[in-house]
Order: C-alpha cells, then sequence, then structure tokens
C-alpha cells in the first residue's frame, strides 16, 4: 500500500511574502543612504563658518566649499571661534598644550637700563698738543744733544747749539750803541735783537757779559715724546727750517671705532672709561670730545675721539683699549630679548591676551643691554608677552593669515600707562595701495557685496567669485546685481575689503 505525502504551500507562501518585503526595504534603504548628500567640509554643529581657505595659501579666502584653485585639495574652513574673527584675532592654545610647547610669559615693565657700548680702540698723541722746533735766523748746527725720534724728553731740555752770524753783527752794533750811552738808541737796538729771533735770556746774557754771544741753544718748549729730529752737528740752516717737533703726554687721545649702528648712541661729552691691557684691574676715565665727520669706507665705522688725562706719562700711543661708553641707568619699558622675533624686515612679539588667546604684535626695539631690550613703540607697561615658544605660535598665526597688530605709537614711560596700547586701524587708500581688479556683481547686501572678478596678478589671485566687505558701505550706492564695476580692496585679517567701488559699461 503506498503513503502519499502532502505538503503545506501556505508556509512557504508567507515566508517568500517576507523576504521579498525585507529585500524591498533593504533597497529601498541602501538607496536612501546612497542618494543622502554627503556632509559639507567643516560642517560642524553650533559652529559658524567665516571663509574657506588653502592651507597652503592661507591668505586668499573663499565664501564656499570647493577644490582650491592652486592646490589639487578641498578648501578647509575657519570657524568664529577659531580666534580669526574681526572681534577676537589670535591663536588660541589650551593649557596643556601650553605646557606642552613650554610656554613662559613675561610682562613689560619699566626697568633702568643703562646705555652702554663696548668698543675697541687705540691711544694716540693729542694732536692739539704739538710743538714744532724752527730756527730763527740762517746758521750752522754746531752741536748735538744725543736726541733721537723717540725719545721722551723734559720741557726746556736742549735738543742742538747753533752758530747764527746775523746775530752776532746785531750784537756788536748793540754793544757799540750802548756804550754811547743814548737811553733812546740803547733802546732801539735792543729792540733790534728781539726782532731777529733773540730770546730775552741770550740779550740779558749779552748784557751783562759784554761780548758778543753769537752760539745759541735751542730747547724743548714742552716736554713729551720727540716725534722727528731734522738736525745733525754741521748743517747749514735756513731762516724758519724746522729742526723737530714734540708731542706732549699731559693728555692723550683714546680713537674708538664705533659702528655706524651704533654711532646714534654716542654723543659728545658721554663718560668714557677704558681698560688697558697694560694695567690690568685699572680704569681711565674721559669724556667723548669729538666725533670726526667722516666714516671708514672699508670697516664701515665712525671715529670717535675721548681725551684722556696721563697722569706721570704712563699711556703711550699705540696701546690698544677697550672702552665702555654709557650714560646714566634711565627707566624705560623693556621686555626679554628671547621674547622678540626678528624677521630682518620687522620685529614682532606674541602678546597674550588672556583666556589662552596670543597675537602677533609689531614692535619697536631700541637699546639692548644684558638680557633685555628697550621697546620704543608697540607695547605698553603691563603687556605679557610670550618668551618662551613664540615661534610656533607665530607660525600658526601665519598659516592662519593673522596680520600682526600695527604699532600703535611711542611706549609707555611710566606707570600712569599700564592699559593696552590701542590697536591702530588701517590707514586710509591715501596710505596704502588697494590692489585693482574688474568684475560682475553677483549680489550686493547692507555691508558685504559679491564679485565674479578677474585675476588679480599682484597676489597671484586667478578668476574667482568673492564676497568682500564693503568699507565704507555706501560704495555701492546706485549699483546692482548684474553691473559690471572697477573696484579696489586691501587685505585684513578679517578678510578682504572693498575701499573704493565704481561702476563701468560692460566690454563688448
Amino acid at each position: 500500500m503506498s503513503r502519499v505525502t502532502t505538503f503545506s504551500t501556505r508556509p512557504l507562501i508567507v515566508g517568500a511574502a517576507a523576504i521579498a518585503l525585507l529585500a524591498t526595504a533593504g533597497g529601498y534603504g541602501l538607496g536612501q543612504w546612497r542618494k543622502a548628500p554627503a556632509p559639507a567640509a567643516g560642517d560642524a554643529p553650533g559652529r559658524k563658518v567665516l571663509y574657506w581657505y588653502d592651507p597652503m595659501v592661507p591668505a586668499q579666502r573663499f565664501d564656499k566649499p570647493g577644490k582650491s584653485p592652486f592646490m589639487d585639495m578641498q578648501l578647509v574652513p575657519r570657524y568664529a571661534d577659531d580666534g580669526a574673527g574681526p572681534n577676537a584675532p589670535g591663536v588660541t592654545v589650551d593649557p596643556r598644550g601650553a605646557q606642552t610647547l613650554g610656554m613662559r610669559l613675561a610682562r613689560a615693565e619699566m626697568t633702568s637700563l643703562a646705555s652702554s657700548l663696548t668698543i675697541p680702540g687705540s691711544i694716540e698723541f693729542n694732536q692739539r698738543d704739538l710743538a714744532i722746533v724752527q730756527t730763527r735766523t740762517a746758521g750752522f748746527v754746531q752741536r748735538v744733544y744725543g736726541r733721537a725720534p723717540g725719545d721722551i724728553i723734559a720741557a726746556g731740555a736742549p735738543i742742538a747749539d747753533l752758530f747764527n752770524p746775523d746775530w752776532a753783527g746785531a750784537q756788536t752794533e748793540y754793544l757799540a750803541v750802548r756804550r754811547i750811552g743814548d737811553p733812546r738808541l740803547t733802546a732801539a737796538a735792543r729792540s733790534r735783537l728781539g726782532l731777529a729771533g733773540m730770546s730775552e735770556p741770550l740779550i740779558a746774557a749779552v748784557e751783562r757779559g759784554g761780548r758778543v754771544q753769537p752760539i745759541s741753544t735751542v730747547r724743548a718748549p714742552i716736554g713729551g715724546g720727540l716725534q722727528t729730529l731734522d738736525v745733525r752737528a754741521g748743517m747749514s740752516l735756513t731762516s724758519g727750517q724746522t729742526l723737530a717737533q714734540i708731542s706732549g703726554l699731559s693728555s692723550v687721545w683714546l680713537i674708538l671705532s664705533a659702528p655706524e649702528a651704533q654711532a646714534g648712541l654716542i654723543k659728545v661729552g658721554l663718560a668714557v672709561s677704558a681698560q688697558l691691557a697694560a694695567f690690568p684691574g685699572e680704569t681711565f676715565n674721559g669724556r667723548v670730545s669729538a666725533i670726526l665727520p667722516s666714516a671708514q669706507a672699508d670697516s664701515r665705522t665712525l671715529q670717535v675721539r675721548v681725551e684722556l688725562p696721563n697722569r706721570g706719562g704712563r699711556l703711550r700711543p699705540g696701546m690698544f683699549a677697550t672702552a665702555s661708553l654709557g650714560g646714566d641707568a634711565s627707566p624705560v619699558l623693556t621686555v626679554p630679548s628671547e621674547a622678540v622675533i626678528r624677521t630682518g624686515r620687522r620685529d614682532l612679539v606674541m602678546l597674550a591676551q588672556g583666556g589662552g588667546r596670543y597675537q602677533p604684535a609689531e614692535v619697536r626695539v631700541g637699546r639692548q643691554a644684558g638680557d633685555r631690550s628697550e621697546i620704543l613703540a608697540g607695547l605698553s607697561a603691563g603687556d605679557q608677552v610670550v618668551a618662551s615658544g613664540q615661534f610656533l605660535l607665530d607660525s600658526e598665526a601665519s598659516l592662519a593669515g593673522l596680520e600682526p597688530r600695527p604699532l600703535s605709537g611711542q611706549a609707555a614711560t611710566g606707570p600712569a600707562m599700564e592699559a593696552p596700547a590701542p590697536v591702530m586701524k588701517p590707514a586710509p587708500s591715501a596710505a596704502r595701495s588697494l590692489l585693482q581688479a574688474k568684475g560682475r556683481i553677483e549680489d550686493i547686501t547692507a555691508d558685504t557685496i559679491t564679485l565674479s572678478h578677474g585675476p588679480v596678478p599682484a597676489i597671484g589671485w586667478p578668476a574667482m567669485t568673492m564676497t568682500f566687505k564693503l568699507d565704507p558701505p555706501s560704495l555701492a550706492r546706485g549699483l546692482k546685481a548684474g553691473d559690471q564695476a572697477a573696484f579696489g580692496f586691501e587685505q585684513r585679517a578679517d578678510g578682504p575689503a572693498v575701499r573704493s567701488l565704481r561702476h563701468v559699461e560692460a566690454s563688448r
């Protein structure tokens, strides 16, 4: 007897229907997921995007996301809370990041900064203390007193004996007139002896002895160093011939070679203290007597003359010296020298603004003494600057396109000015050249204008559509979307701003 097995088809139909329903739902969901738009680059809930930029060209800004015209990469958003907004310029670093960077803050404060320079120099003769010995009449050298150039001689020391034939004749005539006894003739003859160049002691010796004195001794008029001695026994001499030159040693000149960059700190009358290798531990004090008018072309230095007293003649020309020039210490605004970033074009500091925010600020640096530098402009007493780790902050500020805070005039000179220096507004177009371009107006709002403009070769911009600020908003009065316009704009920390705008006819 055969068995017949019967299968129910209802469960199979129900299962097939369930599978079909799941497949349909899955396919619809997959299709919907694929159709859903991808989130825009930089979308973040609750954060406002100011603009988009290319990290490789951070100074160029765009009003919408997309691919960079400069590099094959997507534009990156800049958010309002990134510290680059118009109301909060700067770079933000949290406390943990500051500790990792090893950041250290220092305060700009009034300190005593002595104006001190250290300059090498050498001792020279004082050219104002110079005596030239000459003959008064023609004659012959009868004797030379063992002198040689370079000798140190005292005032009144004999140099040479001269035989003067002309003097012998004048003295004979004087003695003859004197024997006559006429006072008037005697006085006239005696006067002629003085006019002939005879010294008063020689005339007195003729009167006392009643004999002709044809030989005279030439003596040093001052004490000092014998520079030249052009006399030898037996020489014949003419009237006015130079026999010797003597440089005094009661005072000497210290000639300093000051670099041009430091010449502005040196004034006549400035106190100077000099140290010489010949006298270790001893200081010689003087003052600047002159700054020579011409600079040395090969070394680019100015010659500074210092007059030093030379008691006992210890300072000898040719000695090397190191001089310190400085005035009285005066309170000035200073910061640690390590806080100053020197770019070669300007000097910057990273200014701490509180809340972990830091902004680059331009400063004008003056003197430097020790580990502190004088700030002439750009900071006020009480401002805090970054003294360690500032170079990393400056690099981040450059990548973010932040412009340093411009100079705000002279730095504070006393405790009364302890508030942070105000940020100066950019100068108007008269003081800053505007970048020029032409384009089509796409949209105008209360204070912005969107332009599709051509290339701007001056800053490497290609043709693009951008939104600019209007400064002032009245520039767009009378214009509308679709108009062709020529405009001038400037780059700012919060984005480019149109400063001039005019309607132009569309080119055909």
